[in-house]
Order: C-alpha cells, then sequence, then structure tokens
C-alpha cells in the first residue's frame, strides 16, 4: 500500500478516535464516511437502519456480488488521558476498534477503486450500534440485502494479544451467541430484626447466583461452551430494612442455538423455582440476542486463501472466543466469514487503555480487498 494512503488512513483513524460515538448516535461519524467516499467518487447510500452507510462499487459486466463490512459506534468508557488523539467526547472512547475497523474498509475502497483487475459490485457496509444496540438487524430490516443484495459477506475485528497484522480465521465458530438476562425477585418487606415476618429477596437473591452459576457446572455437558455471568446486583436503600425487591442482571453466551436456547430456559425455571423456594415471585427478562458468528466452511477457506495470497501471514488454529459479535446475524441470512486480525501486545478490547494498532491498517485493507476480489472471481 502506498505509504501516502497509509498515513491518510491513520489521520483518518485518529479524528475518528479522537470523536467518539455512542450506538444509534454515529451521525457524525457516517457524516464523516459519506465526505471519504464523495472525494473519492464513489457512490453511497446513508441513513439505512439508523446512521449505516452502504458504498456500491461497480466494474465490468460479472453480475457476481460480494459485502463487506465494517462497524462505526463506540463504548461508553472513559479513556486514560495522554493521547493527542483522545477522545474529546467525556466518558465515550472507541474501546474496540471501530474507528479501524470503519476506516480499513475506507482504505480497501480506494485500494478497489484503483484496481482494473476486478468485475462485478462490492458493497462497503458501514454498520451503526454493533455494541449490542441491533444494528445489524436495524440494517436487515431496512431492505438491506433487497436494496444491496451480496452473495457473500465478510468481515473482521482486530485482535489483541494476536501478533500484529496476522489474519486468524476460524473453520467455523467464532464468536458466541449472547443474550441478557434480569431477574427481579419480590417478596415483603419489612423491619430488619423481623426476617420472620418477611418475605426476604436479598437471601432469595444470594441463593439465585448460587444456583444459576451451577447451571453451567451441573446441566451443561463440560465439553460444551457455555456462560452465564451475573454482572449487577440492585436490593435495598438502608441496613435496617429487609427490602420488597430485589434484582440481579447479566449475560448469557453459547456458541451454538441450541444450546442459548437452553440456557435462556434454564434461567428461567431456576429463577422461578428458586423464588418459590423463599416465598418470592420471579419476573424474568431476557433481551438483546445476538447471534453466533459461525463461519461457513467454504467461505472461510476462500478468505483464507485470499489472504495468503497477498501475502499475509494467517493462521487457522485459534480457539473461539465467547465475546459477541452481531456480524453473525449476517451469516445466518448470507454465505461468508468473519475474521481477527492481530492488534500486536495492546490492552484489551472494551478496556480504557485499549487503542487501535495503526500498524494494522494497511493490513486490514489489504485484507478486505483480496477478499473481494477472491469472492468476486
Amino acid at each position: 500500500m502506498p505509504f501516502d494512503l497509509s498515513q491518510k488512513l491513520t489521520d483518518w483513524r485518529h479524528h475518528l478516535h479522537a470523536h467518539p460515538e455512542l450506538s444509534r448516535q454515529e451521525s457524525a461519524t457516517a457524516a464523516f464516511v459519506c465526505e471519504k467516499l464523495g472525494e473519492m467518487g464513489i457512490a453511497y447510500t446513508a441513513n439505512i437502519g439508523g446512521h449505516g452507510v452502504v458504498a456500491t462499487l461497480t466494474r465490468g459486466h460479472s453480475n457476481r456480488s460480494v459485502g463487506l463490512r465494517a462497524d462505526m459506534d463506540a463504548l461508553p468508557i472513559r479513556e486514560v488521558p495522554g493521547r493527542e488523539y483522545g477522545s474529546r467526547n467525556p466518558g465515550v472512547m472507541h474501546a474496540c476498534g471501530h474507528d479501524g475497523h470503519t476506516v480499513s474498509l475506507l482504505g480497501a475502497a480506494q485500494l478497489l477503486l484503483e484496481d482494473q483487475t476486478w468485475s462485478g459490485t462490492v458493497q462497503c457496509i458501514f454498520q451503526p450500534a454493533e455494541e449490542g444496540f441491533g444494528g445489524a438487524q436495524a440494517m436487515l430490516d431496512d431492505g438491506l440485502l433487497q436494496k444491496f443484495p451480496v452473495e457473500r459477506i465478510f468481515g473482521y475485528h482486530n485482535w489483541p494479544g494476536l501478533e500484529a497484522g496476522v489474519v486468524m480465521v476460524h473453520p467455523g465458530p467464532v464468536m458466541a451467541a449472547a443474550s441478557n438476562f434480569s431477574i427481579t425477585l419480590s417478596g415483603l418487606a419489612g423491619h430488619a430484626a423481623m426476617p420472620h415476618a418477611c418475605a426476604d429477596p436479598v437471601q432469595g437473591v444470594a441463593h439465585l447466583i448460587i444456583a444459576l452459576n451451577s447451571i453451567v457446572a451441573r446441566n451443561i455437558d463440560p465439553q460444551d461452551a457455555a456462560v452465564i455471568s451475573t454482572c449487577m446486583l440492585k436490593a435495598g436503600e438502608a441496613h435496617n430494612l429487609i427490602p420488597h425487591e430485589a434484582s440481579l442482571g447479566g449475560t448469557l453466551r453459547a456458541l451454538t442455538p441450541k444450546m442459548i436456547q437452553y440456557l435462556q430456559t434454564r434461567v428461567r425455571d431456576v429463577a422461578k423455582h428458586t423464588a418459590r423456594a423463599h416465598l418470592l415471585t420471579a419476573r424474568v427478562e431476557i433481551t438483546n440476542h445476538v447471534a453466533a458468528t459461525v463461519n461457513h466452511t467454504a467461505e472461510a477457506g476462500l478468505a483464507a486463501a485470499a489472504a495468503t495470497a497477498a501475502g499475509l501471514k494467517v493462521r487457522r488454529d485459534m480457539r473461539s472466543d465467547m465475546a459477541a459479535e452481531d456480524f453473525g446475524r449476517f451469516l445466518e441470512l448470507v454465505p461468508g466469514a468473519y475474521a481477527w486480525i492481530g492488534n500486536g501486545a495492546s490492552a484489551g478490547l472494551h478496556n480504557e487503555a485499549y487503542d487501535y494498532n495503526d500498524a494494522i491498517l494497511p493490513v486490514a485493507a489489504r485484507y478486505f480487498a483480496a477478499v473481494a476480489r477472491a469472492a468476486l472471481a
């Protein structure tokens, strides 16, 4: 990749990093994407599924088509101070690298625009609201695949701890399905000195946490992947008052639809019966379901081969991860593959000290372009 384009991509990423926007609020980010596409002379459509943008490149007479997807939103995290291009939006940070994903897709669009060797249509999909807010589904609901049909779709995520620039392509499951759960136990409030006259939801929640942990420990085959994590607790406002309600919340993770459905069923059952055992009632809400990201075998092979042919180092030996990514929703509808590209020895994702590695911007842009050409060939 020419030095001037590499430097341009770095400058663009630093701009986006300094101006992060939360899910469903990516108006300035989308405007920046549209501005750069316009400067390149690439046709685009804005406001797909919210602030989504789709850029369309067409060349030659082939009727083949491929989608390339990058996400744009940031997280409600306060960034460590000291970076020259650090967040100027207090409490909001690109702590997952979506600034780099967006810019590398812009770079791929530039590479494909200058390349005369391919024929067909490339749809560059800039997705909003990936961080648990259903951006993929919102774009689909807005007619993404009808307005911009593709035969295959590809995406990637930067991956801290993996050698910088190395492309990792899983043959099957990449990342987990996920659901959020919220459980409220209701009982009878009263004086803390008279617990026998109350129905104590705090006691019930304490037992419920242990019971939920036992689902994975005792109901799931140890060789299957499943996670139940309780992450939030709320109960009471006084030291001497047993409250009427206590609540908890957390996340469910699994690598298959069958397993995530089983976890949801067991959480509902365990909450109901634990509540009954403590003379309480339970209200269970399970929301924000994200599909597992599972690569299609042929497309994963195509992506790995394309990356290798482009001179990139490729691995295929890493285990799946229980983090979630809503690219899986696209893969339920269209054959495709999702890769990891090493970010090097950086802080982890969703960490206040994290930063996307500028050195992998050219690698990611080349990967996107190479995969697009291979899919159209």
